[in-house]
C-alpha cells in the first residue's frame, strides 16, 4: 500500500497551497485517493500558510495528520514547527534558498533544494513552489509526472495558461535537484 501524508508549509504568497492542490489534484488523475486541507495565519500575503495533503492507494479515513511522512518546509518558521511531527525516516524537504539552518533531528532524510535560485534562473521567482514540487515527487514518487503535467493543466488554464512552460521547466528543474 502507497500512503504519503504531506505538510508544506511557508509564508502566504510562495505558492503553498497551490503545491498541494497539484499534488492532490495529480493523485486523482492517477486513481488514487487523496485529500487537502489548507490552513492560514490571519494574514494573506507574509503571513503563514500551510496544507496538509493526505495521498493513499485505499481509502482515506482521517485527513487529519499528528505525523506527517513528509514535510516540505519553504521557510524557516515551517522548518522549526514542522520538524519535529514527522514521522521517523521521514522526508524533510527544504528551500535551501531561505533556510540557513540545520535540521535537529538525525532519524529523518533531508533534501535541499535551492528552489529560489533555480526559480530566478529560469526568470520567475514565483515558481519556486513548483521546483519544490518536482524535488518532492522525485524523492517520493508519490504521483507520476504525467499526472502533476495534467494537473497544472486544469489549474492553469484561460490567461494563466502562459505559464504552463515555466511551470514545467521548473518542476523538471527540481527533479534534477533531490540531493541529501
Amino acid at each position: 500500500m502507497s500512503f504519503h501524508g504531506l505538510i508544506a508549509a511557508g509564508f502566504g504568497g510562495q505558492g503553498v497551497m497551490l503545491f498541494g492542490q497539484i499534488i492532490s489534484l495529480a493523485a486523482m488523475i492517477d486513481g488514487k485517493h487523496t485529500t487537502w486541507i489548507p490552513s492560514y495565519g490571519p494574514e494573506m500575503r507574509g503571513g503563514t500558510a500551510n496544507c496538509t495533503v493526505v495521498v493513499s492507494d485505499e481509502y482515506i479515513a482521517s485527513p487529519v495528520l499528528d505525523e506527517p511522512n513528509e514535510v516540505v518546509a519553504f521557510n524557516i518558521p515551517s522548518m522549526i514547527k514542522f520538524e519535529k511531527t514527522l514521522k521517523e525516516g521521514g522526508y524533510l524537504l527544504l528551500n535551501s534558498s531561505v533556510i540557513d539552518r540545520k535540521p535537529e533531528r538525525k532519524d529523518i532524510n533531508i533534501i535541499k533544494v535551492p528552489a529560489n535560485e533555480i526559480a530566478e534562473e529560469l526568470g520567475n521567482l514565483k515558481v519556486l513552489n513548483m521546483v519544490m514540487l518536482g524535488a518532492y515527487i522525485k524523492a517520493t514518487k508519490c504521483v507520476s509526472l504525467q499526472a502533476i503535467e495534467k494537473a497544472l493543466e486544469e489549474k492553469l488554464y484561460g490567461k494563466k495558461s502562459k505559464l504552463l512552460e515555466i511551470n514545467k521547466k521548473a518542476i523538471k528543474a527540481g527533479m534534477r535537484e533531490t540531493v541529501k
